[in-house]
């Protein structure tokens, strides 16, 4: 077993891999504070957790839950081998409520042969013992990487891609509102769905459209410029990616009621009230 350092990010983080060779080795009953996923490379063996009882085979997968009382042991007469990781963070369980995995159903089935990905490969998260930052950066990263193979693999149902679609959207616009040259076009191709369909599953998940969630994130970012910095206003203009300042102005009246200029006017009031109230 290898500890990996916690100096890491609480919002995911792995804490521990390792290797099971084929042996008689028993867990449980108990419970773990952590999510902990096991990948058998051979072998079978028996996975218990509520009661319940799964057999288990090479190929197929079992999640341990955290808090959850869990028992697995090995078939005596061909007793399994497997590799395991451990992890916990904020985003664990968003990670794994888009899998098909769940506390009622904590194991996959096996996937077909020709499947390309190498899991036993996926879960060696890291290399070091005692690893330093740029380690546990890329321990984090391996770990994002068998995550995103669970979720291709073991999509939870229609609705998890629906909302990876309208997270997808969302991300790209975030990372992407600066660029003056951005169009509609360019957030549909990164997408990769149909137009339409993407309209209307944004729609439903945001009440706004596409279009109206880009420009309402513009001028969210501008307010933050405004209010955060003196710079001019043709220079926030641009920065949240409108090469036009006066076009500038007529959208941000339009969404906020003020103009850019009131907008930073009334700031410096509000500042100035405060501080004298001090």
């Amino acid at each position: 077993m290898r500890d990996v350092n916690t100096f890491s990010f609480d919002s995911l983080r792995c804490v521990g891999f390792g290797y099971k060779p084929a042996d008689l080795h028993r867990w449980g009953p108990g419970v773990r504070d952590l999510y902990a996923f096991h990948y058998i490379i051979s072998g079978k063996g028996y996975y218990m957790v509520n009661k319940v009882c799964h057999h288990l085979q090479a190929g197929e997968s079992f999640l341990i839950f955290p808090d959850t009382e869990v028992y697995y042991y090995p078939e005596e007469q061909d007793p399994w081998e497997y590799v395991w990781v451990e992890f916990r963070g904020d985003e664990a369980k968003e990670l794994i409520d888009l899998t098909t995995l769940s506390v009622k159903c904590p194991v996959t089935q096996p996937l077909s042969p020709e499947c390309p990905i190498e899991w036993k490969n996926l879960y060696h998260i890291s290399e070091a013992y005692r690893i330093n930052r740029f380690e546990i950066e890329r321990s984090s990263a391996r770990l994002r990487l068998l995550l995103s193979y669970y979720i291709e693999y073991f999509p939870k149902n229609q609705s998890s891609v629906t909302f990876d679609y309208v997270k997808a959207t969302k991300h790209f616009i975030k990372s992407n509102y600066w660029r003056t040259e951005l169009m509609i076009s360019d957030i549909i191709q990164h997408v990769n769905i149909d137009r339409t369909y993407l309209f209307r599953l944004f729609k439903q998940a945001t009440d706004q459209s596409v279009h109206q969630y880009l420009t309402a994130y513009r001028i969210k970012k501008a307010c933050d410029l405004l209010y955060h910095s003196d710079l001019e206003i043709k220079i926030v203009a641009y920065s949240v990616g409108y090469a036009d300042p006066l076009y500038f102005s007529k959208i941000f009246k339009r969404i906020t009621g003020t103009t850019p200029t009131q907008y930073r006017i009334e700031r410096i009031l509000n500042q100035n009230c405060l501080s004298s109230s001090e």
